[in-house]
Order: C-alpha cells, then sequence, then structure tokens
C-alpha cells in the first residue's frame, strides 16, 4: 500500500466515523418521560374533544379551535425538544403541561 492510499483509507474511516457519531447526537428521543407524557396528555385530550363533540357539549367549531390549541402545544413540544437533543427541559414540560391545563379547562365546561 502506498503512502497516498494509506491517507485516503484514513480520511475515509475518519469520516465514516464522523458521520456515524453526527448522526446519533441528533437521534430524537422521541420516548423520553417528559415528552411521552406531553403527548400522552395530547392524545388524551383529543379524545376527549371527540367525546365532547359526539355528546352535543362541544360545537365543530369549538372543537377545531381547541385541536388547534394542542396542535399548537405539540409544534411547541418538538421544537423544544428539537433545541434539547430530542429532550425537554422541566421548566418546558411545566409551561406545556400549563397549556394543556388551560386546554384541557375549557373542554368539559
Amino acid at each position: 500500500m502506498n503512502a497516498f492510499t494509506q491517507k485516503l483509507t484514513a480520511i475515509a474511516a475518519l469520516s465514516i466515523a464522523f458521520i456515524g457519531t453526527a448522526s446519533a447526537a441528533t437521534n430524537w428521543d422521541a420516548s423520553h418521560p417528559r415528552r411521552a407524557e406531553v403527548n400522552h396528555r395530547l392524545s388524551n385530550q383529543d379524545r376527549r374533544i371527540h367525546q365532547e363533540v359526539r355528546e352535543g357539549e362541544l360545537s365543530h367549531n369549538e372543537a377545531m379551535r381547541l385541536h388547534r390549541d394542542d396542535h399548537q402545544v405539540r409544534r411547541e413540544e418538538r421544537l423544544m425538544a428539537s433545541q434539547n437533543g430530542g429532550h425537554i427541559t422541566r421548566q418546558e414540560d411545566r409551561a406545556l403541561n400549563q397549556q394543556e391545563n388551560r386546554t384541557s379547562r375549557q373542554i368539559g365546561q
């Protein structure tokens, strides 16, 4: 093996190693406990909204507004997680829970 081939092989190996660590660092932890809690609450609220519409307690317009609020919370959760390597902090979790509580109170009125 000549010097050029050795250098080329070394560069290729380093490149592959760098790409592997870069992709591992960007993997989201979708099952992180705080993310799972937020997403579970959102799906529970979605179910409750649909049930209230079926029972005639909510109009379709009210349900659309509540769904829009929940989608905003989900977008915020994803944005927060993207900035923290797939996790949300306790402070972010509290903020999202407050928003979910506000929507939750509106569902059962």
